[in-house]
């Protein structure tokens, strides 16, 4: 295998173990390596710290809070460039060259086109298109998108937010404004599954309602616990995602 110098993949846990090993086990398959992979848990796990051992990972423990388990990884890192997953994303095996094909060409930051996994259908294909029609009018990609950036323009920006939703918008804001920010037309696989549990438009427009309160100044903290009671499940979760 082919390590791809100055590449760290920094994936925050919390309760979503099987997803992340099946993460960790398809980046380790690919050709080209990343520097290092760091996984932030916000709950011991012995379980995530064995498999992390014996995958060459770093463990590491943290509070529940997404924002701040991404903070923790970005300081933890020694690469470069810093790539920020969902551990139950399915990302492409061509990223990391995609990644660094991008930084060679100037690109100080970006993100992966949004894709649903599973079979296709017209949903899946008009919510993918409402998506990266938002973000060319000048929306906001979110974490489900696979964010990356380097690491001296992460820290000039202020890092993540240490909220639990919506804890990449400052951060994207800034690197937008002052960085060459990339929309990659490679894919990374988004679960459906909210959408297909709520229904498509209602889900969709439980996201864009969150949106636009977080907008108008509803603390992040207080939107959290009510998508959590929305969704009925625990108030952190990684496999929160906030699109369309």
């Amino acid at each position: 295998m082919e390590k791809c110098p100055g590449i760290a993949v920094i994936i925050p846990v919390f309760r979503d173990t099987p997803e992340c090993c099946v993460l960790i086990n398809c980046i380790r398959s690919w050709n080209k390596q990343p520097t290092e992979i760091i996984i932030v848990s916000g709950e011991q796990d012995t379980e995530l710290y064995n498999f992390c051992s014996h995958n060459d990972c770093t463990y590491f423990l943290s509070h529940a809070c997404r924002g701040a388990q991404l903070d923790i990884g970005a300081k933890l890192a020694t690469a470069s460039v810093l790539w920020f997953l969902h551990a139950d994303s399915v990302p492409q095996s061509s990223s990391i060259s995609d990644i660094a094909i991008a930084c060679t060409e100037g690109c100080d930051s970006g993100h992966f086109r949004f894709a649903f996994t599973g079979i296709p259908s017209w949903r899946k294909k008009l919510i993918e298109g409402l998506v990266k029609l938002r973000i060319q009018s000048g929306g906001m990609p979110y974490g489900d998108q696979g964010l990356f950036m380097r690491r001296q323009s992460y820290f000039k920006c202020g890092g993540f937010c240490h909220q639990s939703l919506f804890e990449e918008v400052t951060l994207v804001q800034k690197l937008r404004a002052s960085s060459q920010f990339r929309s990659l037309n490679t894919p990374i696989g988004v679960s459906p599954r909210r959408w297909e549990h709520k229904g498509w438009i209602k889900q969709s427009l439980i996201n864009r309602s969150l949106a636009i309160r977080y907008i108008l100044g509803t603390p992040a903290e207080q939107l959290a616990l009510s998508y959590d009671q929305i969704q009925r499940t625990p108030r952190f979760n990684n496999n929160q995602e906030t699109d369309v």
